[in-house]
């Protein structure tokens, strides 16, 4: 038989038990060390990490009641929550031990003890314990491999109106469940609003799951979003969790929507009504809550066309649409966006901070950015590389002369959005509602959407509070 690595530990007054134990275990377990008195247990408990502890209910001639069992097990689980402890009785001391058991105890053993039952009990015991452990262990990694993936890699940079206003609807849409639908170009950063909703939402410590629908081919849709049993098809060796069961609990990120099939479209559409997912070969659907944010490149136009997308999917996926404006139609945010990645590169490439030269900045300000914000990280990436200018210059940036403005649409461009901010900032100085309105909103993010204490920053009881909120429409 082989040896456990693990230590065992027994108490008990009684020399012979002691003996009689350690002659047994040892031949199952690599350490065994025995205590006949009580009071020695937080010394060794200290000193070595025990797989299971023996402990004795009575200890001194004449005690049957169980109670300096009781006390003495109170401090093991004081010290270590987890630890097994298997209780010793006296025969028919079994109602006892079922009280040790309520308090924390593993399970007993009754004297005179059979050697089989206590290494039958003894092992059931570690390994229910070994078990916890591991299951402790995965719910930590699983904690910890959440908070990386809904993580976002970077801010949502701007501060133009129209950023501002995608801002502003994510922040009133993140606290419901309402499915969100974002539009936009490639490279605008739908997946970034997608993590921001994530992250200011209900869900924030749960997963934020991401599956890019361009990537997953027509035969594997079904496979990698809803799962499949083993056997349900060649090379389905072993069970797999789809990624809508995986995300249960928390956000469902659909990229690039747009490119599903409409045949697909509708098994799609099912699962988001019936809020149950059936893996591929079984007949047995599961329950999902999952909160769905989609996103497409496609315009509105050709969403709206049935012929290309269920219109009844649409409606179900864009209870809220926010559409994110493209790099060239807010054109103030580019030097901030161009800063940020410089400062990302130089430290991750170890370079020298520079400057961008003036005629830099005009260049990739005036530059048409196809490929949007990933086209201009990018572009940052490269400048920071292969730039040997003290500052950078225009032709660091390796632009095309076709998607290049004229420096005068761009100033124009720049004059109009200074006017419309201009006008926002001063219609908000000057209306009452809605600076009552907007110090409600910073307050209750402020305070994670806390009633009570809200009320308290804003000097009013929960009623009035609830009142304004009411009137505001929060």
């Amino acid at each position: 038989m082989a040896i456990e690595t693990g230590a065992i530990l027994i108490v008990d007054d009684d020399a012979d038990i002691l003996m009689a134990g350690k002659l047994l275990l040892q031949r199952h377990y690599h350490r065994v060390d025995i205590c006949a008195d009580p009071a020695q247990i937080p010394m060794l408990m200290a000193k070595t990490d025990y797989a299971a502890i023996l402990l004795d209910m009575n200890f001194g001639p004449g005690e049957s009641t169980g109670e300096q069992g009781f006390h003495w097990l109170g401090e093991i689980l004081g010290i270590s929550p987890d630890v097994v402890v298997v209780l010793i009785t006296a025969h028919g001391g079994v109602d006892v031990a079922v009280k040790g058991m309520k308090i924390g105890a593993t399970d007993f053993i009754s004297k005179p003890w059979q050697n089989e039952k206590v290494v039958a009990t003894l092992s059931a015991s570690v390994k229910l314990s070994q078990t916890r452990s591991e299951a402790k262990q995965l719910k930590q990694a699983n904690s910890a491999l959440v908070e990386v993936a809904s993580q976002s890699k970077q801010p949502m940079l701007g501060q133009s109106p129209a950023m501002q206003t995608v801002l502003t609807m994510i922040e009133r849409a993140a606290p419901t469940d309402a499915n969100v639908l974002l539009l936009g170009e490639n490279g605008t950063g739908k997946e970034l609003a997608a993590r921001a909703l994530h992250q200011q939402s209900n869900r924030r410590d749960q997963i934020f799951m991401t599956v890019d629908l361009a990537a997953v081919t027509e035969s594997l849709f079904e496979s990698e979003l809803f799962g499949h049993m083993k056997g349900a098809f060649t090379g389905a060796n072993q069970n797999r969790v789809g990624r809508l069961q995986a995300s249960n609990g928390g956000t469902l990120f659909l990229d690039e929507v747009g490119n599903v099939p409409l045949h697909l479209q509708a098994k799609l559409l099912s699962v988001l009504e019936q809020r149950q997912v059936s893996p591929v070969g079984s007949t047995r659907p599961v329950e999902i809550d999952i909160r769905v944010i989609a996103a497409t490149n496609l315009p509105k136009a050709q969403l709206t066309n049935e012929d290309r997308f269920r219109q009844d999917l649409l409606f179900r996926l864009n209870t809220v649409e926010i559409l994110i404006p493209p790099l060239r139609d807010r054109r103030s945010d580019i030097p901030v966006i161009a800063e940020h990645f410089a400062n990302l590169y130089f430290r991750k490439y170890n370079k020298k901070p520079k400057a961008f030269s003036r005629g830099a900045m005009q260049a990739i300000v005036g530059y048409h950015w196809p490929g949007n914000v990933r086209a201009l990280r990018h572009a940052v990436e490269r400048a920071v590389i292969l730039s040997g200018n003290i500052d950078f210059q225009a032709g660091d940036f390796q632009l095309e002369e076709e998607h290049a403005s004229p420096i005068n649409q761009v100033r124009e461009e720049n004059k109009r959005e200074d006017q419309q901010a201009s006008h926002e900032r001063a219609n908000a100085q000057f209306n009452l509602e809605m600076l009552e309105k907007r110090a409600i909103e910073q307050a209750l993010r402020r305070n994670r959407y806390n009633i009570s204490y809200t009320a308290k920053d804003l000097g009013l009881t929960r009623a009035a509070l609830y009142r304004r909120m009411e009137k505001h429409g929060l």
